[in-house]
């Protein structure tokens, strides 16, 4: 089949083109509009080293190297199960299932990112909070780290982060018409009945030479 035929048959079975996106884009939004909303609660924080405190001469490229390396391994701390236990129990929950949480860790600087989203904007910044201190504590005891300082302590958001309601329209939209085109594609090709001149050529492979009129009854 080519573009152009393919254009044709959609032209032909316009309305469920267009009525299957449609009614997928409007079921998607309906779903969308009832899900709770997401709020998401950020801190950031820098990691220093014991070799930070007691240095006395300038900082080699080796140090910069450790030290991002040692932010790499704070990183990870971050995402343990120790210290997600830990922050669960401090709350009196079973675990941080609710909550979702991203670590950034640049490679150029020792500062790590948190962010935590959860229906509760209160709950999403006190888990945050919570995170960044029991690592702090986790690294103190097992690595090389004087303290993971706050830059910037998580406050509970005042508007949502989330979801992205028409993010999730467009893509039932998309997926309607997608849907749309394949039970179009799929219902001409299932159809074999011959219906002109055309198709008697396409399937006997010889030319036609004469057709009969359509006579009307009266």
């Amino acid at each position: 089949m080519t573009l152009l035929e393919l254009f044709q048959l959609l032209r032909k079975h316009l309305g469920i083109v267009i009525a299957l996106p449609l009614v997928a884009g409007v079921i998607t939004a309906a779903v969308s509009f009832f899900l709770p909303d997401q709020y998401t609660a950020t801190t950031s924080m820098y990691v220093l080293s014991r070799s930070d405190a007691t240095a006395t001469e300038a900082i080699t490229q080796q140090d910069l190297s450790a030290g991002q390396m040692l932010t790499n391994d704070v990183a990870t701390i971050l995402r343990s199960d120790r210290v997600k236990a830990d922050v669960a129990a401090q709350f009196g929950l079973e675990s941080l299932k609710g909550f979702k949480l991203d670590v950034t860790s640049s490679t150029t600087t020792r500062v790590i990112t948190l962010s935590v989203t959860s229906t509760d904007p209160q709950a999403a910044a006190d888990v945050a909070n919570a995170l960044v201190a029991i690592t702090s504590d986790v690294a103190v005891q097992v690595m090389q780290i004087q303290s993971v300082n706050v830059i910037d302590a998580a406050v509970a958001p005042v508007s949502p982060s989330g979801p992205p309601r028409l993010l999730y329209t467009a893509i039932g939209l998309m997926a309607g018409l997608f849907l749309a085109v394949a039970l179009v594609v799929i219902a001409d090709a299932a159809d074999t009945r011959v219906r002109n001149g055309q198709d008697v050529q396409e399937l006997l492979g010889v030319p036609v030479v004469g057709h009969f009129p359509k006579v009307e009854r009266s």
